[in-house]
């Protein structure tokens, strides 16, 4: 009976074990779960012997930087690839000079890559959502966010591989600062810092400079450092706005939302990370944050960005700070100073060792990362002024022939006006200009980078959806045109005025140019092959090409006077006023020839610039296939009534090139 009782109550004992086991092993891979957000941090053993991480830093010049050896860019990005073979950076430029200058690649060798193929503002500066979605193709482990004049020491790649290890997606950022000077050189192998009498700098040298310097300043926004592991979890849960770079606000607002997420541990890793810039950017006035009125147009415009989307506004958060103690990394959560993880080594920590490192901590001073807000989210959203009018935007515009090409929109078009910028800007035509219809138009294209200004007679009240062909808010709409290219050739540039639904796919500058002074040149809206295009009203206003000389500003105002007296639209006022009414000005199949001024007024072959309805190349399986067998230089999409019919027949068959719901192009 003893014997039985003995058996039970080990039976027992086995059992209770057991599920205590099954219970502690189920606690801990809930505490070990990525997933698992609020928990504290830990280390995967797998990833300590993992090889160590390829590393991407993605940078920008700025339009009027340069590369020479005399550069802070040149210092800096030799700095980068000092660090590690594992390290490859990718330049965003539109310096078209560098790829072809055969010392670049001595300079920097292969694992510095150049690349073009984001969306910069008209004045040459990135967008800093462009910038990060096209990061994506580039294959790495960890991605680097980084200002092209920013120095590297190399306890950056240690901190990175100490982060690659986390077993939870992360964001790492760390503020640079400025110093006046840097008396060091590197030498001639790139891998040293030397004194001018040719003696190697040792490493806590630099380090100890630098962090003397941190002490004294608070660091530029805009050099701020952002890093994270390279998976399909994104920074933020939302879209990031069209941000330009280096123009303040976007890095607080990346760090804010992905706080906000909670899909990535974020953390300052100031602390650890030596890097610094030469002068000092945090009294210049246009990175003041509180001060808008002081900061120039770009700035204000990523405040403004800021304002509307995300929770800039709403949160301020301290982030946690990975400290440098006893030459041992650790992370340390600032709010309440308790230690988040034990040495990165891998080891446990010890009581003693949990002493010293408590003592580390309390006595060094808590720098959390400052989240400057902007403007409060109760005040009011400012309205945005561009500081230029058109008389201002010629010059810049302009190609070396004094040529711009024109397009004309208001708000409900702002989409299919977007499509056809980034068309232009993939076709490397730069010399484009946007006149706004409504304030609406105006502030969304200042946003977007483009050189617009806004038409102060344009008609009010302009209609989102009925505003097709024929209506009323038509007629109203398209005299703007005649009386802004007017404007444009009075003041001595010539113009190609294109509407925002004719595709480009070629660029038509250089044939147009070849028709020579007193040439109109002007698209055909006829569609019957068998009747000559210049048929009466079938010279299509939408599309066509003037100089600035004599005989065509005359010309055009008689069109502008004409259409000021007409109920018809513009279109109307051309034919019956350059080729007269009737045609009585023709002058073969596809010719006119105003008397008063001897202006010749040229029809475009239809092959190479169809309109909406010639052969029914929009009714193609394959339009593009179809138009580039021709030849086309453009395909007009009219000939269909209605916006949202343009906007889908231009979608539906492959001709559409803006992205709206990530705000960029395509």
């Amino acid at each position: 009976m003893k014997l039985v009782k003995g058996l039970r109550a080990g039976l027992l004992s086995v059992w209770l074990s057991g599920f205590l086991l099954i219970a502690l092993s189920f606690y801990g891979t809930q505490l070990l779960s990525p997933s698992s957000l609020d928990g504290p941090f830990r280390y995967s053993s797998r990833s300590i012997a993992a090889p160590p991480p390829r590393i991407t830093i993605f940078t920008a010049l700025r339009s009027s930087s340069s590369l020479d050896e005399d550069s802070q860019a040149f210092l800096a990005i030799r700095s980068w690839l000092a660090l590690s073979s594992q390290v490859t950076v990718v330049l965003f430029s539109q310096h078209s000079n560098l790829s072809s200058d055969f010392s670049f690649t001595d300079k920097f060798g292969s694992r510095l890559l150049l690349d073009s193929t984001i969306d910069f503002t008209f004045l040459g500066t990135p967008f800093i959502h462009s910038m990060l979605a096209r990061s994506e193709a580039y294959q790495s482990d960890i991605a680097v966010l980084m200002d092209p004049e920013t120095v590297l020491l190399p306890d950056f790649i240690s901190a990175l591989n100490y982060a690659h290890q986390l077993d939870r997606d992360w964001l790492l950022v760390s503020s640079s600062v400025g110093i006046p000077s840097f008396p060091f050189s590197w030498d001639n192998t790139g891998h040293f810092w030397r004194q001018g009498n040719g003696k190697r700098v040792r490493f806590g040298e630099l380090q100890k400079m630098i962090s003397l310097r941190s002490w004294q300043s608070n660091s530029s926004e805009s050099k701020m450092i952002m890093a994270w592991n390279t998976v399909d979890v994104p920074l933020q849960c939302g879209v990031l706005p069209p941000f330009l770079y280096q123009r303040a606000t976007y890095n607080q607002w990346i760090i804010n939302e992905a706080m906000s997420c909670k899909r990535r541990f974020v953390f300052d890793a100031t602390s650890t990370i030596s890097s610094f810039y030469l002068g000092n950017e945090d009294n210049r006035s246009d990175n003041n944050v509180s001060k808008p009125k002081a900061r120039n147009w770009e700035y204000i415009g990523n405040s403004h960005l800021g304002q509307l989307y995300g929770s800039l506004f709403s949160k301020s958060f301290t982030l946690p700070k990975l400290l440098k103690c006893n030459k041992h990394y650790m992370f340390v959560n600032v709010s309440d100073r308790s230690v988040d993880l034990s040495i990165l080594e891998g080891k446990g920590v010890g009581f003693r060792r949990r002493e010293k490192i408590s003592a580390c901590i309390s006595r060094t001073k808590s720098r959390s990362l400052k989240l400057d807000i902007v403007q409060k989210k109760d005040e009011a959203v400012p309205q945005l002024k561009f500081p230029f009018d058109l008389q201002s935007l010629l010059p810049l515009v302009a190609d070396k022939n004094r040529t711009v090409v024109l397009s004309i929109a208001g708000y409900s078009y702002k989409d299919m006006l977007m499509s056809w910028v980034c068309r232009l800007r993939r076709l490397k035509v730069p010399n484009f200009l946007v006149c706004a219809l409504d304030d609406e138009t105006y502030q969304f294209s200042i946003l977007q980078g483009l050189p617009v200004f806004i038409d102060p007679y344009a008609p009010k009240n302009i209609s989102f959806n009925d505003c097709h062909f024929g209506s009323k808010c038509f007629q109203r709409v398209t005299k703007v045109k005649s009386r802004t290219v007017l404007k444009i050739l009075k003041q001595g540039y010539n113009v190609l005025l294109s509407d925002v639904d004719v595709y480009w796919f070629r660029n038509p500058l250089p044939l147009l140019q070849s028709f020579g002074p007193s040439v109109l040149v002007a698209q055909s809206d006829e569609y019957n092959t068998t009747v000559p295009i210049n048929q009466p009203r079938r010279l299509n206003s939408g599309f066509y090409f003037t100089r600035s000389d004599a005989p065509t500003i005359t010309a055009m105002e008689k069109v502008v006077k004409h259409a000021a007296t007409s109920g018809l639209s513009e279109q109307p006022s051309f034919y019956d006023t350059l080729c007269g009414e009737g045609g009585v000005y023709r002058l073969g199949d596809d010719r006119c020839l105003e008397p008063e001024t001897n202006l010749t007024v040229q029809f475009l072959d239809r092959e190479l610039f169809p309109n909406g309805a010639y052969r029914d190349l929009w009714l193609k399986e394959d339009v593009r296939a179809e138009c580039e067998k021709k030849h086309c230089f453009v395909l007009h999409n009219n000939w269909i009534s209605g916006r949202l019919k343009k906007i889908e027949r231009q979608m539906m068959r492959g001709l559409w090139e803006y992205d709206a719901s990530m705000r960029m192009c395509v």
